[in-house]
């Protein structure tokens, strides 16, 4: 199966460079699914339906989130009804968080499990992200229940993201990291099979930080002093994500390169044998 998935996409320039180079991406790689993480898509801060819709109309198959889930307050009763729309798994059980944090997909009459999960250092205190990505784990074994499991760890620290990949590896077709927006340069299949790279960058104006407009960040870093709000860069987007071919046996992966495209940054796309029709 040929996947990929896309990191944080940054407000309007985000959206937009996805709306752009994802259809044709799609083509080009013949990808039979498309993931997106969707939490900072609306103004930098959350996602509403109308923002998620555009990442839908763009080739996204499905959309996962992060620490950012809920700034839009739409959100809440969104994704209840939007089954594509995956939230962070492990909220305490207590909160009763809508939605799903993990989610199957039926591709052509195979089946993807999406898993969303939020890191501990340096973020949200929320319920241990081991635990609980083991339990679905269990609950949907790849290669049995599963053709593949995709999981987003959404997480500050690179050491918790890395963890989490030998702790999936041979479990998952791909462990995959966001949040940092900058794409690390650690593309690997683990010994298990599992393909993992630390963070798949952003789909973001890379003149920027983080692809925030460059003034307040200076301005909180020089002066300990706020002067506003954080505003995306408007800029044109790099769209920034991971390639991956899995083993239709088994589920783990074969394949995994680094996808960038449009933007400041080098450009690099997989080269992929045409998809021959059957």
């Amino acid at each position: 199966m040929r996947i990929a998935f896309f990191g944080d996409v940054v407000g309007r320039s985000g959206r937009d460079g996805l709306t752009d180079h994802l259809p044709d991406l799609r083509r080009r790689l013949g990808l039979e699914f498309v993931i997106v993480n969707g939490e900072n898509a609306a103004a930098g801060f959350g996602i509403t339906e109308n923002t998620a819709r555009e990442l839908f109309e763009a080739g996204a198959d499905a959309i996962t989130l992060g620490n950012h889930s809920w700034d839009q307050k739409e959100a809440l009763t969104f994704i209840v009804r939007e089954p594509r729309l995956i939230r962070p798994l492990n909220y305490p059980v207590l909160a009763d968080a809508p939605g799903r944090g993990s989610q199957m997909f039926d591709v052509n009459g195979r089946r993807v499990l999406v898993v969303n999960l939020l890191g501990r250092v340096f973020m949200d205190a929320l319920d241990d992200p081991f635990a609980a990505v083991d339990r679905v784990l269990e609950q949907s074994p790849l290669g049995m229940v599963c053709d593949a499991v995709i999981v987003d760890i959404h997480g500050e620290a690179t050491s918790e993201k890395m963890a989490m990949g030998h702790f999936c590896d041979g479990r998952a077709s791909l462990v995959i990291g966001t949040h940092s927006h900058v794409p690390t340069a650690d593309a690997q299949i683990l010994n298990g099979g599992t393909a993992y790279q630390t963070d798949a960058g952003a789909c973001a104006d890379y003149d920027s930080v983080i692809g925030n407009q460059k003034e307040e960040p200076l301005r909180r870093f020089t002066t300990r002093i706020s002067g506003g709000r954080y505003k995306p860069a408007e800029g044109p987007a790099t769209v920034c994500g991971v390639y991956v071919e899995t083993d239709d046996r088994t589920g783990l992966a074969r394949r995994i390169e680094p996808i960038r495209i449009g933007g400041r940054l080098k450009e690099t796309v997989p080269q992929v044998e045409a998809v021959t029709a059957s």
